[in-house]
């Protein structure tokens, strides 16, 4: 399982000699079995797919899919150590198929040999093409080698479907915060791996903030931790983390909240507001705010979207199909290049006209229907399927629109008790001002027609 590196300086005993650099903390602290592994607990809980392929002599060929520092290249190497299987990280960005065969010829070699299968992992399956994926094909369904693949791509699309038929694809999710602050304290702790013989004293409130801030990602987490603990300065034999050396650590990208999330709110609120207020500047510096401190870009494009119908309404109606189109185009691009329409939807809200007629038209209605209860929909506006509901005259007297004079026919469609009231008053302002003028024409036809007939 171990993977050594050797040097021409290996060959000399030299007292200069200077002892090899750590590993970085993430691959100090990588999980060797179930029980320090954290998070994909419906995968690897009792009974459930991992535990049990554990004690498996014959584990099967697997594809994991999922978000970077999740666990996939962990979880290959824990399956490796328990069904005592030799384990070659093979990466698709740096080896061919060239490689592939070099590593699969020395499988068959040490099956025969030692009688130990060989688990090939390649990370970033995913940036295989499909005549280097056929490579593996035939000696995944000989048993030559077990084929465990990571990536955060749709394996359904990029793996080869006689490939994929082959392994068992799981599925697995982003760490929550929780799973990564006990990773951080594992690590705190830990004094053979990790930084337990360091004394390092944060406060829980901090090393929350770093989880957060770390979006499902252990490894992030780690790295960040690492950096700033080499920053933090000892005294007394303790370290002293905080803030400070946080931030420095994660280049002023954390931003840190109160443990009732009460900046969280402030900031999305200080970002919808600004675009009511068709303050383009404001919002798009609010909006970087929260990208910038790993706010949950999703969650900005949904407010975009609501905000769109709210406040911009039908004063400008290109206004959701476009946030619409944002929030499509995020999943589509993710990040880092998934600012771009959140900018151009926040700075186009901003500035478009705004009116909140539709909103308001749904609240007095609803207020409505809760005063006055289930009102009688007028016969003319049943349908009838039956024989005994047309005798009992549902339907009756209905005048179908498309065969009247402007699509105006002077029928009442609101219950009688409701028929002088009125929910949606445009505004004067952008589209919503020819929206106005056409319900005002509109109105005052079918008032005329009610008098006349």
């Amino acid at each position: 399982m171990d993977v050594r590196f050797y040097s021409a300086m290996d060959l000399f005993d030299t007292k200069d000699q200077k002892p090899a650099p750590l590993p970085p903390l993430a691959e100090r602290m990588r999980p060797k079995n179930l029980n320090e592994f954290f998070g994909q607990e419906h995968l690897v809980g009792p009974g459930h797919f991992l535990s049990t392929i554990l004690g498996s002599d014959h584990p099967p060929s697997i594809i994991f899919w999922g978000p970077p520092g999740s666990g996939k290249t962990t979880l290959a190497r824990i399956i490796a150590l328990a069904t005592k299987c030799h384990f070659v990280f093979f990466s698709a960005v740096l080896a061919g198929v060239k490689e592939v065969r070099e590593l699969v010829a020395e499988a068959r070699v040490r099956k025969k040999s030692e009688g130990k299968r060989t688990i090939l992992f390649v990370d970033e399956i995913h940036r295989f093409n499909r005549s280097q994926q056929d490579a593996f094909l035939p000696h995944v369904e000989d048993g030559t080698i077990i084929l465990m693949g990571a990536t955060t791509e749709n394996p359904s699309f990029e793996v080869n479907a006689p490939l994929l038929s082959r392994c068992r694809v799981l599925i697995l999710k982003p760490l929550t915060a929780d799973h990564i602050a006990r990773i951080l304290q594992q690590a705190l702790a830990d004094p053979e791996r990790g930084l337990g013989k360091m004394n390092i004293d944060p406060t829980p409130e901090l090393l929350q903030e770093m989880a957060d801030w770390a979006e499902g990602d252990a490894r992030r987490a780690l790295n960040l931790l690492e950096a700033a603990v080499s920053l933090c300065p000892e005294e007394k034999g303790k370290r002293h983390l905080t803030e400070k050396e946080v931030r420095e650590a994660a280049q002023n990208r954390l931003l840190l909240f109160d443990k009732d999330r009460e900046e969280h709110y402030n900031v999305i609120s200080a970002f919808i507001k600004s675009m009511r207020g068709s303050d383009p500047d404001a919002a798009v510096y609010y909006l970087a705010r929260m990208l910038e401190a790993g706010e949950d870009p999703l969650f900005i494009a949904r407010r975009m979207v609501i905000f769109a119908s709210e406040d911009v309404g039908n004063a400008d109606p290109q206004a959701l199909p476009l946030a619409v189109a944002a929030m499509s185009a995020f999943h589509a691009v993710g990040l880092p290049e998934g600012w771009i329409p959140l900018s151009q939807a926040a700075t186009y809200l901003a500035t478009a006209p705004k009116s909140n007629a539709s909103y308001m038209a749904y609240k007095k209605a609803v207020k409505a229907a809760k005063e006055h209860g289930s009102l009688s929909v007028p016969l003319h506006l049943r349908n009838a399927p039956t024989r005994l509901m047309k005798e009992l005259d549902y339907g009756k007297g209905y005048q179908y629109p498309h065969d009247a004079p402007d699509q105006i026919t002077g029928q009442d469609y609101l219950p009688e008790p409701l028929q002088k009231e009125r929910y949606y008053e445009p505004k004067e302002v952008g589209h919503e001002k020819e929206i106005k003028k056409r319900l005002d024409e509109n109105r005052g036809k079918n008032k005329k027609l009610k008098k006349d007939g």
